[in-house]
């Protein structure tokens, strides 16, 4: 009898823990530590996207008017703004909370990286572009904006 209370108390424990664990989704509104923008994580198909919502300097302070994709290496895309711009695209569940296979670009520098999303906790995650190999790379932290 104790036996059966251990196993049945042990499996309601890891369902538990099963199941805040598969509640753990980047999906929602983030900043980085820069806090220059704010960026929304949704659904595409049957994978993650992510799209600028919001700039602190919405303008380009040289001319006053809504910032654009200057620095794209593709000159037809420099005039696109950046605000709602799709930057982060293909992110597809992997295991332990991370997203990977997915790809981000940087409109300050106008690069774009292989990248991975890992939720540590309900409102911080882990954003890891990177070239090759993910060990080598920068990594982000992002915070829910609530």
């Amino acid at each position: 009898m104790k036996k059966f209370l251990f196993l049945a108390l042990a499996f309601l424990f890891g369902a538990i823990g099963l199941a805040s664990a598969q509640t753990l989704s980047p999906l929602g509104t983030w900043t980085n530590s820069e806090k220059k923008a704010t960026f929304e994580i949704y659904k595409c198909g049957n994978k993650l996207c992510g799209k600028i919502v919001s700039l602190t300097v919405p303008n380009d302070p040289k001319t006053g008017k809504p910032k654009t994709d200057t620095v794209n290496p593709d000159p037809k895309l420099r005039t696109r703004p950046r605000l709602g711009m799709v930057f982060m695209q293909g992110f597809e569940y992997d295991d332990d909370n991370k997203w990977d296979d997915g790809k981000i670009y940087d409109p300050e520098s106008g690069k774009t990286y292989s990248c991975y999303m890992k939720m540590l906790n309900a409102n911080s995650m882990e954003v890891k572009g990177y070239i090759g190999f993910s060990m080598i790379g920068k990594s982000q932290s992002w915070t829910r904006v609530k």
